[in-house]
């Protein structure tokens, strides 16, 4: 799933939180495989959600980036999970100026 989101184990690491600084997470010679490795001994290193649709694999942080690799259009309004619109009631994708 990793490799399916274009990522590295390095990118898919959770900071906050977890143990990641006193495991050392944060120096370079750790390979891509041992930091998997720790992922799975310690689950909470893993940031999320990994989400996995037909269309595709992504992390989806924030949330509303789901939007992207969902199969078929939303039918209605669709909030975040702070109130914030994301699909107006027509279906159509809520659209924000670029900072």
């Amino acid at each position: 799933m990793i490799r399916r989101a274009g990522l590295t184990p390095r990118q898919l690491l959770r900071e906050k939180g977890t143990p990641y600084a006193e495991l050392g997470l944060a120096a370079t010679h750790w390979t891509d495989a041992q930091l998997v490795e720790q992922m799975l001994a310690h689950p909470i290193l893993i940031n999320r959600p990994l989400v996995v649709t037909p269309w595709g694999v992504k992390l989806c942080r924030p949330s509303d980036v789901v939007l992207d690799i969902l199969p078929l259009p939303q039918k209605g309004p669709f909030l975040k999970e702070d109130g914030e619109p994301l699909i107006e009631a027509d279906g159509r994708r809520v659209v924000r100026p670029q900072p």
